[in-house]
């Protein structure tokens, strides 16, 4: 997976905003003002940091070491940080993007996650 394809991934789910609130060469990706997706576009290897259910993180990191780590100046057992360096299949990447995603939904107010189901 490309940075531009990790960029336009993470965008591609409804309401999900890019901003900068560390560093312009850092894109945190949020929804409902809630971060999902954190990553460095241009750092290699390229990494992305993203919400786990924890029993899913420690399982995904045994099943993947040096891949997949505790999430890098995040909360280690919510957070793991990603290597997307083709390693890993963009499958993967993808479904843990998509976790990390519908993790932070579900962890907003139900009126915002209403708005959301709207088309």
């Amino acid at each position: 997976m490309t940075p531009q394809e990790l960029r336009a991934f993470c965008l591609s789910f409804n309401a999900a905003v890019e901003d900068f609130p560390f560093r312009p060469e850092i894109s945190v990706f949020k929804v409902g003002g809630k971060l999902f997706a954190l990553t460095t576009l241009d750092a290699r290897p390229l990494t992305v940091n993203l919400k786990c259910d924890p029993e899913d993180a420690v399982r995904l990191r045994s099943e993947h070491p040096g891949l997949i780590a505790p999430g890098y100046h995040m909360n280690k057992r919510h957070w793991n940080t990603v290597t997307v360096d083709g390693e890993l299949p963009d499958r993967l990447v993808r479904e843990l993007i998509e976790d990390s995603y519908d993790l932070v939904v579900a962890g907003l107010p139900r009126a915002q996650r209403l708005r959301l189901d709207r088309p």
